[in-house]
């Protein structure tokens, strides 16, 4: 039976329609949900990755929200997490990554725990970290 998270990430973007589109070309999310705002923009939406037991979703919305402090950019706020995310091709993965635009910053690589992985920039300024190690297992 699919397992489902409890701990969903939600990323602010400034400009969240764009972020979809990347998220969804360059590191291959589907568009779960998507609820438009009636100035064009998105008011939330839902993407999820994979399938069956290694499925998982993050949430996007815009950056205005006053309590996020998100008028900075994300340099400025100093992120130092990063969202990780099991892919079964590592290094097919980074190509379409690359050739969609994604800024590579390190990888792919074998890490000593036996994961392949790389990491990337997301426009909005997140990291994400993408590799063969699945926690779920094991």
């Amino acid at each position: 039976m699919p397992h489902s998270s409890a701990v969903i990430p939600c990323l602010r973007y400034a400009d969240p329609k764009a972020a979809i589109r990347f998220l969804t070309e360059a590191f291959g999310f589907v568009e779960k949900l998507v609820i438009p705002s009636p100035d064009g923009g998105v008011i939330h939406a839902e993407l999820t990755y994979g399938a069956g037991e290694t499925r998982g979703m993050v949430m996007v919305g815009g950056a205005e929200r006053k309590f996020f402090d998100m008028h900075l950019p994300a340099e400025v706020r100093g992120v130092t997490d990063c969202l990780y995310v099991v892919v079964a091709d590592t290094d097919a993965h980074c190509a379409k990554a690359r050739a969609a635009g994604a800024e590579i910053l390190e990888g792919p690589l074998d890490r000593e725990y036996g994961s392949r992985e790389y990491v990337a920039r997301d426009p909005g300024g997140y990291l994400w970290d993408f590799g063969t190690y699945d926690p779920w297992k094991g």
